[in-house]
């Protein structure tokens, strides 16, 4: 009656007025990425989508920047995600990285990642653990779509 009416924040509007640096714009992912959660290893959702990230298609992507979220270090990082069928996308991989790793980083990188092409939400996840071979095939068929 007297004073404000109490109304929830969004996790969306705390992120953003923390966070500013994770927002979608700044991100560069537009309006229908479902953001980053702020702790991945707390929600059953995020490690699902780990799972089945973990599992996905192989794809390149050109790191273009990446977001500190804590001290561990844990990496938001964007890439520009081109894949073997031709479809490219700004995508978001959430990482753990050790310090040798982190100083290892630089734009423009090219790391080979799998995505979920039946859900295409943006989200990545590095393939660090492919196979090489598979890494050139995917390459290879980029390369050949960009000069026919």
């Amino acid at each position: 009656m007297f004073g404000r009416k109490k109304t929830r924040a969004k996790l969306e509007d705390v992120v953003e007025r923390l966070r500013p640096d994770l927002t979608r714009e700044s991100l560069g992912v537009g309006p229908d990425f479902p953001g980053v959660a702020p702790n991945p290893l707390m929600s059953r959702e995020a490690r699902e989508r780990t799972a089945q990230l973990r599992e996905g298609t192989l794809a390149l992507g050109v790191l273009v920047d990446w977001r500190e979220v804590n001290s561990n270090p844990r990496l938001v990082l964007m890439l520009d995600v081109e894949t073997a069928e031709g479809v490219a996308f700004r995508g978001i991989a959430d990482e753990s990285f050790t310090i040798t790793e982190l100083t290892r980083l630089a734009p423009g990188q090219t790391m080979p990642v799998r995505y979920r092409p039946d859900v295409m939400d943006h989200y990545v996840a590095l393939a660090l653990d492919a196979d090489p071979a598979d890494v050139q095939r995917v390459s290879d068929e980029i390369a050949r779509r960009k000069r026919a």
